[in-house]
């Protein structure tokens, strides 16, 4: 049986997919959170991915585009607000300000959006 853990995100390894991007993550077995700072003028481009994922709003603002291309519709998101996106969901971003985001993926997975960018 797996025991608890403990992190600290300040303690943990930054990586650094995209420009304008710092990330830590915390895999599980089932999950995956990563705290995510999104630096002003960030963009990812429209993608879509069998992960469930929750994009919680810590702080900042965040223009998310949703759905598929010609039907598209934006959602402006800041700190206390949370997007959810079921898997295969088609969505991409800009960063509007510096905002940080605590994102949960289920399952977890090397790679993401961000990665593929």
């Amino acid at each position: 049986m797996a025991d608890a853990t403990v992190h600290t995100w300040e303690s943990m390894p930054v990586d650094r997919p995209m420009a304008l991007i710092d990330r830590r993550r915390v895999m599980g077995e089932r999950a995956m959170i990563s705290q995510v700072t999104l630096h002003a003028g960030f963009v990812v481009e429209p993608h879509a991915h069998g992960n469930e994922q929750f994009a919680v709003v810590l702080s900042g603002r965040i223009r998310f585009t949703l759905g598929e291309a010609g039907a598209e519709r934006t959602a402006e998101l800041v700190g206390g607000q949370v997007l959810e996106l079921p898997a295969n969901v088609r969505h991409g971003a800009e960063a509007i300000e510096t905002t940080v985001i605590l994102d949960v993926f289920s399952p977890p997975s090397e790679k993401t959006g961000v990665d593929a960018g």
